[in-house]
């Protein structure tokens, strides 16, 4: 304990998200297809056996709390850095800890990097040489999907295990739990919240924990007690504490009124789908829902015969993000009307899950023809057979050539239709003898 706070005011001045953390795999929430019992990380933790890894999702799903159980379970050091903070020197100066720990004393460290796709080429290279060696045991947290966002080397050298965002049930059950919890949670405050607001907060959370402690601990905090001390928090205090209204529709009419959307825009009523849209909004929905299914359907059912739907529906989600409620809700309605006039093709969607259902099922690994291959690093036989590649824009921009290995040389997954651009495609494509 600090001789300075002895009365706690440092751990009673934490979030409550903070003061929640679980302690142990036990207590630790959601995530099961990763830390259930028996599995390939649960195990590694207990025999202390976990080697480099990166936790990447969505926020307030528990990735910094399971990095934090590893380091108090393990028997090595631990160092934790942010990489929007750490230099190169931070680096070098945990590796040289590292490395000292492991001499002298025999102990693995572990480094925690928290925001780990911010770490920079310069930065990752400094770390490399001690992941490739065994020096530390690197686990990296990111919000970014580290195959796009981070250095390739660095992520081909750990396991990826992807969070997930939690369920409404976990973050409902989380919030009942520090509800009645008085060390760390919210029981000294003899709080009674009603049902229906504790599952407008896990549901308007959006599957993130943090989300929902913010919004309850607002809503105890500022909710004035009654006679007898008792704080009762109601459905409008927690629409109050969490800035989203509760729907005024049951789950199931939502679901309802979501899949009327979808099959509206599908089925070119763009009447249909502006109504449904703003049912689902002025119910309580939020929009940003309504969007991201606008840029899916824009691609799922509009797709090549019309490319531009994807920009102008992708375009309308970046404008109400920074615009906002409700003059963002223009561009949305906009970016529905062209989705629904558009023509409609579902081609390309076919083609993906075509092309999936192959590569899944079809394993070539040594499949792809010679003169395709990369020949920097190629052996004498590769670099000889890359002199067969024929460069397109020597031919005026396209020339018959095999792309696909040679079990799949015969296979077409996308087959345009006669429908808005891709009738223009089809005839692109006769023209060039593809078809």
């Amino acid at each position: 304990m600090d001789l300075f706070d002895l009365n706690g005011n440092e751990e009673k001045a934490k979030p409550l998200a903070e003061r929640m953390r679980a302690n142990n795999l036990n207590e630790f929430i959601g995530q099961q297809h990763i830390v259930a019992e028996g599995s390939l990380l649960r195990r590694a933790i207990a025999l202390d056996r976990l080697g480099s890894c990166i936790f990447f999702g969505p926020p307030g799903t528990g990735k910094t709390t399971l990095a934090n159980i590893i380091a108090s379970t393990t028997h090595g050091e631990f160092i934790k850095l942010n990489a929007v903070q750490a230099g190169v020197a931070d680096v070098k100066k945990a590796v040289e800890q590292a490395r000292n720990n492991l001499k002298m004393y025999g102990k693995r460290t572990y480094l925690m990097l928290d925001e780990c796709h911010r770490f920079n080429k310069t930065q990752s290279d400094s770390l490399l040489p001690a992941i490739e060696q065994g020096t530390i045991i690197f686990i990296g947290s990111t919000t970014e999907n580290p195959y796009a966002s981070m250095t390739p080397a660095i992520v081909s050298r750990c396991r990826v295990f992807e969070f997930k965002h939690l369920s409404q049930g976990d973050i409902k059950g989380a919030m009942q739990k520090a509800l009645k919890d008085k060390r760390k949670g919210l029981g000294a405050y003899k709080a009674e919240v009603e049902d229906a607001a504790l599952d407008h907060i896990s549901r308007m959370a959006g599957g993130d924990l943090r989300s929902a402690y913010n919004a309850l601990e607002l809503a105890v905090l500022t909710t004035p007690p009654q006679e007898d001390g008792t704080i009762k928090v109601t459905l409008a205090d927690a629409e109050q504490s969490i800035q989203q209204k509760a729907l005024s529709y049951n789950e199931d009419a939502f679901y309802d009124y979501l899949s009327a959307f979808c099959k509206s825009l599908r089925g070119s009523d763009s009447n249909a789908a502006l109504y449904y849209a703003m049912r689902l909004i002025e119910g309580g929905c939020d929009p940003m829902i309504v969007a991201r299914r606008l840029v899916v359907h824009s691609s799922e059912d509009v797709g090549m015969a019309d490319p531009n739907a994807l920009v102008v529906a992708t375009s309308a989600m970046y404008a109400f993000e920074k615009i906002g409620y409700p003059e963002g809700l223009i561009p949305i309605s906009n970016a529905i009307v062209y989705v629904c006039e558009a023509p409609k093709s579902n081609a390309a969607c076919m083609a993906y899950h075509a092309a999936v259902k192959d590569a899944r099922e079809i394993r070539d690994d040594d499949g792809v023809p010679p003169y395709l291959k990369d020949n920097t690093f190629g052996d004498k036989e590769t670099k000889a057979q890359s002199k067969n590649y024929k460069y397109p824009h020597d031919y005026g921009g396209w020339v018959k050539q095999q792309y696909l290995p040679d079990k799949l040389k015969d296979r077409v997954y996308y087959k345009p239709t006669d429908n808005g651009y891709e009738k223009t495609v089809k005839q692109i494509r006769k023209d060039k003898g593809k078809e």
